[in-house]
């Protein structure tokens, strides 16, 4: 009978256990995202691939001193000119943000967006991030100053692909190309800047980072070609701010205003075939604060 009775619990077992496996094979095993390639939403004046979770509220504020000069007794540029952005950005989806900034140098007002389009996950099925950020500005200074004639000739716009990798927890890289347009411009330049940046981020310590970017204006203007950026500094994060401390050559903060206009050399300047003669390098220091609030 022991027999017998093993026999019957064996076969209503079975149905079960076929049912069970079942079930575990037809699970689909959803690929985790990577964690993010970087901090900040912006690196230096590029924005990165980072968005924040739904709810989320981004307070920005950006500063640049003026030029480091041996010539000029204002402490390092900081007694100088500055240019002044604060904004906020507010995630209404895990993969949307919106904004709006004002900038100083001007009168900069941004409504801007950034879309995740592909996510890196950590089997490496997706090997990259891949984001699009844009924005709408308006240049509010003065009617008085005989600059406009149209209302739209104020209108300018910002269109960037962020395709940024977390090669491990301490390197990460991205490469964004990029297309700017301005309504109205001298007729000496062109209403349109095709450009691309080299940007990535090195952890020294779990807060604390090395941060670096390259600008490079592609788009050949009919004179007087805008200089290429090249920023270099720290970044040190929290799980709710990040700071940055850099050296520059760009004064401007909203990014097609430093691709269109940036008339500070790099130093470089002949070095890579860029332009035809080297000019002194004219840095200034600048830093980026973020504070991110949950709802």
């Amino acid at each position: 009978m022991k027999i017998y009775k093993i026999l019957l619990l064996a076969a209503l077992a079975l149905p079960l256990s076929v049912f069970s496996q079942e079930q575990v094979n037809d699970t689909i095993v959803k690929e985790k995202p990577e964690r993010p390639a970087f901090e900040s939403s912006f690196l230096f004046d590029n924005p990165t691939n980072v968005l924040f979770s739904k709810n989320t509220l981004e307070i920005q504020m950006s500063h640049r001193f003026g030029e480091l000069n041996d010539d000029k007794n204002d402490l390092a540029g900081f007694y100088g000119s500055a240019n002044i952005r604060i904004g906020l950005t507010y995630a209404i989806h895990d993969r949307l943000t919106v904004g709006f900034g004002t900038t100083k140098n001007k009168n900069y007002q941004d409504f801007n967006w950034k879309a995740a389009l592909l996510r890196q996950t950590r089997s490496d099925k997706i090997p990259v991030s891949v984001s699009y950020y844009g924005n709408f500005a308006i240049d509010a200074r003065s009617k008085n100053q005989g600059l406009f004639v149209e209302t739209s000739d104020r209108y300018s716009f910002f269109n960037q692909l962020i395709i940024a990798r977390r090669f491990n927890p301490k390197l990460s890289l991205q490469v964004a190309p990029s297309v700017s347009h301005y309504n109205t411009v001298a007729t000496t330049m062109r209403n349109d800047m095709v450009a691309i940046a080299f940007g990535g981020r090195y952890k020294i310590s779990s807060q604390t980072s090395v941060i670096a970017d390259y600008s490079q204006p592609l788009t050949k203007m009919k004179l007087d070609n805008p200089y290429p950026g090249i920023s270099l500094g720290f970044e040190f994060g929290t799980s709710a701010h990040t700071f940055q401390l850099f050296a520059t050559n760009y004064w401007g903060i909203l990014p097609q205003d430093n691709y269109m206009f940036n008339k500070k050399a790099t130093g470089l300047e002949g070095t890579f075939g860029f332009g035809k003669q080297k000019k002194s390098g004219q840095y200034l220091i600048g830093f980026n604060i973020t504070r991110n609030y949950n709802f």
